[in-house]
């Protein structure tokens, strides 16, 4: 093992080194840091970029051997860390070291988390009661109009709540606020709105139409018996029938059948409807009650698939049967099925896309961007709907890109409209604040506290939101930088610097589009990385995408996903999608991170009494 005097060598050596690099970070960065208050976070996150381009691990065995700290804990106070470390090998060594150093040195190690918790507070207000995270919930649309759900949210533990700009209207997003500051207000508690903007999402165009069908599912156990009903909607409002809203509360949630309004008129609670189905099977609906002037809610306790036309007889009462249709249905986008080894393409043409009728040649769907395909080459990767799709570019000409199909499930996959693409080995440049971002800028500089930026990718796109917000007279407006591309990561500490001296910043770590961009087994490691260079640089971190995504979904949680939320305490705020068992997801995420608290702040594992 080394001497004392020549670890203290190495150590000192190396801080010369961090202090060094330090210095050149800071000149590259001194135009976005000129009169910002971020300058001193600014400066540890570039002495911990130094630190970190070291290999540092036999460094940090012989120290751990002496007893003293490995710096693997550094993040928030780099300098500090090198200082206290070189004071306690000076012990060592027998020179003395002077009280007011030592005080100032454990002052400066306790400066770096206080200034992350004043960054906090800036983006994402208050600490909760009894845990650190805050928890961010995405409303659905049913939030517009259901108040004692969003009151749920709010009491269940929501501390932030995300408007997604991809989805709704202004007119939609303006009664979601307004029922969510009234719950909040109700609830005495704080509750921001975090509104996200679209950006470039790139995705399927849309495909041919079909005429509409409707399945009606009961949902059934393991054994196969009937758990629950099929529930829906006899709708007389004139409407096409369709299968409801997705992710909505209440009504709004249920198919809907369209029919006759004298026919509905005549139905009682109680009361039995035969349907025949498309294939010719005979079903009967029970009647359950009025829910409005032109609605009956009914329920079927078998599979029923329908379409327009398919017969309708009430069985009444009075033994009267009187016949009725099933009235116009939504027309239904086409679907792609694709399997391995078939050929598909992504079209320039706007023109809805349709399957193919040559053999091995899946059919044609538009790029909702076509101009990214100016950028692919022959050979590289594309992904579709969130990498459930591989494929690669097999040609390319005027038509578009010509793909070759390399995943999907053994009985294939199917393509719809709206999903996403990503291109993880292209070079394809978009500008993030699109025409329709700008235009929805316009709402959120003054609805909400907080707007989260997606796919951005450099310094100079968080200079333009900082631009556009001022132009708008929100400056001091919040900003989450979404890193979901393998640019952004790259790009990571300008984004970070340039997002910070402007306003109250933060990182939301994406990881749908970031895992398929930057590859699955890379996606601990980055997530990691990027915890690590967001404490350095005393910024909050979001933790996002899937966080109980099979709890919200069908109500059990897997093992996998209890893990992950325990392990998601470490950052500042963690999001939840929406979906119908999301209140249960709140809850239980409440709980682990009360539990959490105790035992782990960021890196260190906090040493709580055991009980056992």
């Amino acid at each position: 093992m080394q001497s004392l005097s020549e670890i203290q060598n190495e150590l000192t050596s190396l801080r010369a080194r961090v202090v060094d690099g330090q210095r050149d970070l800071l000149t590259a960065w001194r135009d976005a840091l000129t009169d910002s208050g971020y300058a001193p976070d600014a400066a540890n996150l570039a002495a911990y970029i130094a630190f970190r381009r070291e290999d540092l691990r036999g460094l940090q065995e012989r120290l751990s051997q002496l007893g003293l700290s490995s710096l693997g804990r550094c993040e928030g106070h780099v300098v500090a860390t090198l200082d206290a470390v070189a004071l306690a090998l000076d012990a060592l060594l027998g020179a003395a070291a002077g009280e007011a150093v030592l005080l100032k040195t454990g002052r400066a190690n306790r400066q770096g988390d206080k200034r992350l918790q004043k960054n906090t507070l800036r983006l994402l207000g208050r600490e909760p009661k009894q845990r650190r995270a805050r928890i961010m919930v995405t409303l659905p649309t049913a939030a517009a109009g259901e108040i004692r759900f969003v009151r749920d949210l709010v009491e269940h533990g929501m501390d932030i709540a995300r408007i997604n700009c991809a989805h709704d209207d202004a007119d939609t997003w303006k009664a979601m606020i307004a029922n969510v500051r009234a719950a909040a207000g109700a609830a005495g508690r704080e509750c921001l709105i975090h509104m996200d903007l679209a950006g470039p999402k790139l995705r399927t165009g849309e495909m041919a139409e079909t005429p509409g069908r409707l399945r009606l599912k009961p949902k059934r156990d393991e054994r196969g018996d009937t758990r629950a009903p099929a529930y829906f909607l006899f709708d007389a409002s004139g409407e096409p029938g369709g299968p409801g809203l997705r992710g909505a509360i209440g009504l709004a949630g249920y198919p809907r059948l369209s029919v006759a309004r004298d026919w509905l008129d005549r139905l009682r609670p109680g009361d039995l409807v035969e349907a025949t189905d498309t294939r010719g099977k005979k079903r009967i609906f029970n009647v359950l009650e009025r829910t409005g002037e032109a609605h009956m809610l009914a329920c079927a306790a078998d599979s029923v698939w329908l379409e327009q036309g398919c017969a309708l007889k009430h069985l009444s009462g009075e033994g009267k049967q009187r016949a009725n249709r099933v009235g116009a249905l939504e027309n239904m986008p086409e679907a792609l099925l694709v399997h391995v080894g078939d050929r598909l393409l992504l079209s320039r043409d706007p023109a809805p896309g349709s399957a193919g009728d040559v053999d091995g040649d899946a059919g044609r769907i538009p790029c909702a961007q076509p101009e990214v395909l100016d950028s692919l080459r022959v050979g590289e990767r594309v992904f579709i709907d969130d990498g459930q799709i591989g494929a690669e570019v097999e040609r390319l000409d005027a038509a578009g890109a010509w793909l070759r199909i390399t995943r999907a499930r053994p009985e294939g996959d199917k393509i719809r409209p709206a999903k996403g693409l990503n291109f993880p080995d292209s070079e394809i440049q978009l500008p993030a604040l699109g025409e329709k971002d700008l235009l929805d800028l316009d709402f959120v500089a003054r609805e909400a506290d907080i707007v989260g930026y997606s796919f951005v990718q450099s310094a100079a796109d968080m200079d333009r939101l900082a631009d556009e917000l001022e132009a708008r007279g929100a400056g001091g407006m919040g900003r989450i930088a979404k890193i979901e591309t393998r640019r952004a990561v790259a790009n990571l500490p300008e984004i970070v610097v340039h997002g910070a001296s402007r306003g109250p910043f933060g990182l939301m770590i994406a990881r749908g589009d970031l895992a398929v961009e930057i590859g699955w087994s890379r996606l601990a490691e980055i997530q990691e990385e990027m915890l690590w260079l967001a404490e350095a640089a005393h910024v909050p971190v979001v933790w996002a995408t899937q966080v109980f995504e099979q709890l919200i979904k069908v109500n059990l949680p897997s093992r996998a996903e209890m893990t992950d939320a325990a392990m998601a305490e470490r950052a500042e705020c963690v999001m939840l999608n929406k979906g119908p068992f999301v209140l249960d997801a709140i809850a239980m995420l409440d709980d682990i991170a009360r539990r959490m608290r105790a035992h782990q702040h960021k890196k260190s594992a906090r040493l709580r009494a055991l009980h056992w």
